[in-house]
């Protein structure tokens, strides 16, 4: 009988480690395509953006990428613990405050974070563009981040356009992305 119960654990424990392993190739293969996604757009190609649809971090609801067809969309992926995070909110906000009235949404996505955490961000740097909260980190691998922060924009028929801005996203790549993603550029 003890035995049988060694040979039983040892057959759960290698079921355990083979589904382990099979995880780990799914999440490769996802994040390897969210990658090809950054080469792409670098030649120049408009990939269609990933479609997500996200809690909001506050109040209720969600946001879908999918809805805001017709407008240029800035995605941020940021988390409250990331420093650059920190040095670019101010940049987002300013965009968001130049930029909402002309068909653009600024949307941040909280990733690898506490609400809580998030909530107090949002309050210390004076975000007002939308939030919403990846719980379960989705993003990250359909988009192929590679770190925190990182911002992608979306054109008018959600495609990926424009740059794809590794690290603090700068007034400038954002209004120059900006009006990529409009189709207004010269």
């Amino acid at each position: 009988m003890a035995r049988r119960v060694k040979i039983a654990l040892q057959a759960a424990a290698v079921l355990v480690v083979a589904l382990l392993v099979g995880l780990l190739a799914w999440q490769v293969v996802r994040t390897d395509q969210g990658r090809a996604l950054d080469s792409e757009v670098k030649s120049g190609q408009k990939p269609q953006a990933p479609v997500f649809q996200l809690d909001q971090l506050e109040g209720s609801g969600q946001v879908s990428l999918a809805d805001l067809r017709g407008k240029a969309v800035v995605v941020n992926f940021w988390a409250s613990w990331c420093a650059p995070c920190k040095d670019e909110a101010a940049t987002l906000e300013d965009a968001w405050q130049r930029w909402r009235g002309r068909d653009v949404v600024v949307l941040g996505v909280d990733l690898q974070d506490f609400s809580t955490d998030a909530r107090r961000f949002v309050a210390r740097y004076d975000v007002s563009y939308p939030i919403l909260r990846d719980k379960h980190n989705w993003s990250w691998g359909r988009y192929g981040l590679s770190g925190l922060p990182e911002t992608w924009f979306v054109d008018r028929q959600g495609r990926l356009v424009g740059e794809h801005v590794e690290g603090p996203v700068t007034a400038e790549e954002l209004d120059r992305n900006i009006r990529i993603a409009l189709g207004t550029a010269s």
